[in-house]
Formats: C-alpha cells, structure tokens, sequence
C-alpha cells in the first residue's frame, strides 16, 4: 500500500508493462476549447501509480475493465469495470494499479483557472456506479479519428461529446430541481446549523426521500454531502489565504478548529496544515 497522505509526493510511475495513449491542448487545440487540458486511455499494470498534489482543473476517470485503487475521500477505494470518479481541482488525488490486476480506463483532466467555478464542483459526485463505458466509447472514437483522417470538425465533434458527458456527470441534478436548488442554498451559508431534517424541509422532501437520492446521485448521505462541502470550502481558503485555523473554521460551520481539524483529515486523509503545506496553496 503507498505512502500515507501527509508525506506523498507528486507522482509518475508507469512501469515496463503500461501502455497509454494520450492527447493535450497543445497537439489539439479543439481541446483548449472545453479548458481540456489532456485526456487518454491506459492500460496498466503494477508499479503504476499517479499523486497530483494540487491539480489545476477537473478529473474524470472512467474504469472500462479490471480495478485499481482511487483516494477519494480520504481513503483508497475499490474502483471496478463500469465506474467513474471524479474529482475538483486543488484538491489531492491518487490512483494506482494493484499487483497482479491489469486495469483499463479513460481519463479527462481540465485546467480551470481559480477564479472560475470548476466541472467538478460541491455539487458533484465524486463517484458514480455507471457511465464508464459510454465515456470510454466517446474516448476511443476520438483516439480513432487523431490516428486516422483527423478531420477538423469530426476532432470537434468528438471533444465536445466529452466535454458533455463529463459535464452531466458532473452536474447530475436537473436544471432548476429542488434538490439542486438545496446544495446552491447550502453554499451560500455553510455557517448555518444544517440538519437531515432542515435541509429536507427546505427542498420540500421527506428526509428519506433525500437521502436516497443523494445515496443514488451523489454516493453519500444528505449530511455527509454538508461535511464535503465544507472541507471542499475551507480547502479552496487553505490554497488562496494565509488565515490561521481559528479563522477558517467557523467560516465553514465548525466551531472550532480541533472540530474542524477532525473532519477534514476524516475526508482528505491530512490535516489542514499538511494540506497547506503540501501543495494547497498553489
């Protein structure tokens, strides 16, 4: 198993038996149109292994066959054939091959300037059970046209059917839903004492009903979407302020910074001042 959090590096290994293919901005300019900064299939085996400290956009991985492992939410996960994770820019991922399993999957990173509001943002899953293969369809098809005719307006055609795909999974609510309409509402006053029953009350659901649709859409709990938001939060202060803990915690509703503290090594795997020190305030 890697190296815990709090003293990982930025990491590229590939090893003998990897195979990729890749595109960036810089052979595809259709690409810098969506802010796509690269995109590509791997094929991968162990000792591969990825750590992006603080990355500047949105990423999308997309599991076509075998498993790896992911950190999402301070902890290595399982990810099989068929799931896609995502993850917001300036926060720590990882992902690496197990020994002995080959793993298969497309991936899309964005660059997002900091003060633009990012693909993946609090709103968005940071796991989702299916839409593996479509996105990976969508990938080889233009892997397929890069290597044969490369025609302008097919290369657009199938860049922006990436770019769309990793936008609705991105943003799983229907415009002007309810439930989409609570999460926006949450963002505004992360301050404010959010409850499971408060936060159904104020989309007019029953507390179950929300929380099977968060289940379902987000992978998480009503309430444990609330902690990610705040952490995602109080991260995005950590990278743009020098404010002490004392400072950032009650702006992101805890009530303290040992509160506070607890909860963000529960969802990031290190403390806020490893965070800050590793790369969140680049």
């Amino acid at each position: 198993m890697p190296t815990p959090p709090h003293i990982w590096k930025e990491t590229t290994v590939d090893g003998a038996r990897t195979r990729r293919w890749s595109l960036d901005a810089k052979q595809c300019p259709e690409l810098k149109t969506q802010h796509i900064a690269w995109l590509g299939i791997d094929t991968v085996h162990a000792p591969y292994s990825r750590v992006r400290l603080a990355p500047s956009g949105s990423f999308f991985l997309a599991c076509l066959e075998g498993e790896g492992r992911v950190w999402l939410e301070g902890r290595w996960q399982r990810v099989a054939a068929g799931s896609l994770c995502l993850a917001p820019p300036r926060v720590l991922n990882a992902f690496h091959a197990v020994p002995g399993k080959r793993w298969v999957f497309a991936w899309v990173r964005y660059d997002e300037a900091p003060w633009t509001k990012p693909l993946v943002g609090a709103g968005s899953p940071l796991r989702q059970a299916q839409g593996a293969e479509e996105f990976g369809r969508v990938i080889a098809g233009l892997r397929a046209e890069w290597e044969g005719d490369r025609e302008a307006d097919m290369v657009r055609h199938w860049v922006s059917l990436a770019h769309g795909l990793a936008w609705r999974r991105a943003r799983p609510w229907r415009s002007g839903s309810r439930v989409g309409a609570l999460w926006e509402t949450v963002a505004r006053d992360l301050t404010a004492e959010w409850k499971l029953g408060t936060l159904a009350k104020e989309c007019s659901l029953s507390a179950e009903h929300l929380r099977r649709l968060c289940r379902r859409e987000l992978g998480r709990t009503p309430m444990e979407h609330v902690t990610y938001m705040r952490i995602q939060r109080a991260q995005e202060l950590l990278a743009t302020t020098g404010d002490k803990l004392d400072a950032i915690a009650p702006r992101v509703g805890y009530r303290s910074a040992v509160v506070f503290s607890r909860a963000f090594v529960r969802c990031t795997g290190m403390t806020p001042t490893e965070y800050r020190e590793r790369g969140g305030a680049r």
